[in-house]
């Protein structure tokens, strides 16, 4: 489980296609502070640890991806070497609670369809998948490359969320372009309420 609160920014080292696809990561965390088999959110996809260590002072840890992951995912269209993803790594007993539960199982990809600066902060607008739409509701959260997020507003498909400085520098929020696909994880209780009102509606 994680929180959706960013505390690294992570660069792709090394991409090789072995059947399923394995990729380096480049990190500041220290590879000694996590094991072999450690789960860390990547851009919002929890992937395991298969192997990690040092070169010339530069931390890494390699993961490995299926194909059902990588189409589920934005990872097909923005990994590459040299990209930047957010990091988190897996909430620990007595950690702080800072963002929301986020699972790091990605329910869909959404589209960002605009980009307005609004003072030192930028709207952003985004296009869900239409069997995700549902799910979102202003003020509620959702976790977008990974991040905990408050929606802002919500017109059918489209939501908009407001991007304080701090989140833009401390993620990779402050590059993001008009058309980037985005993993998007729902929030598990906006799926549970959602549920219950269809079973309520049903009787």
């Amino acid at each position: 489980m994680f929180t959706g609160i960013i505390t690294d920014i992570g660069t792709v080292a090394a991409l090789e296609q072995r059947g399923d696809l394995r990729a380096r990561i480049n990190t500041k965390y220290d590879h000694n502070s996590f094991d072999l088999g450690a789960s860390i959110a990547c851009s919002g996809v929890c992937l395991t640890v298969v192997e990690k260590g040092a070169d010339q002072g530069q931390n890494w840890f390699d993961v490995e991806i299926s194909a059902e992951t990588t189409s589920k995912t934005n990872i097909g269209a923005k990994w590459q070497v040299g990209a930047k993803i957010n990091l988190e790594r897996a909430l620990k007993v007595g950690d702080e609670l800072g963002g929301h539960i986020v699972a790091g199982h990605v329910d869909g990809v959404a589209h960002v369809t605009s980009i307005k600066d609004e003072g030192d902060s930028t709207r952003v607008t985004f296009e869900a998948p239409l069997e995700l739409a549902k799910f979102i509701a202003p003020k509620g959260s959702v976790a977008l490359n990974g991040t905990s997020l408050t929606v802002n507003g919500v017109d059918g498909p489209h939501f908009d969320i407001n991007f304080i400085p701090h989140t833009k520098s401390e993620t990779t929020w402050g590059d993001l372009v008009v058309g980037d696909p985005i993993n998007l994880e729902i929030d598990t209780l906006a799926r549970y309420v959602a549920r219950l009102n269809e079973m309520q509606e049903s009787t």
